[in-house]
């Protein structure tokens, strides 16, 4: 099975873990991303969440070193 968003994704993440793209707004650590979500999926450099507070779906772009996740986005 072929994913027709590996490429740009790839090219996403490359940009984010180079810095090309930094972290805008709140940002979490993986402990703070575990206490304010729930993790539901990952597809790099995207993670799927719900909130835990109000059960808000949505996604969070992450880096790879150092963990950081970032712009947080409802779906």
């Amino acid at each position: 099975m072929t994913d027709p968003t590996e490429q740009i994704r790839r090219g996403l993440q490359n940009m984010v873990n180079s810095g090309e793209i930094p972290p805008e707004g709140q940002t979490w650590t993986t402990e703070g991303l575990r206490e304010e979500f729930e993790v539901e999926g990952f597809m790099a450099p995207f993670v799927v969440v719900r909130r835990k507070s109000d059960g808000v779906r949505g996604t969070l772009t992450f880096r790879h070193a150092p963990r950081v996740y970032f712009d947080f986005e409802p779906t």
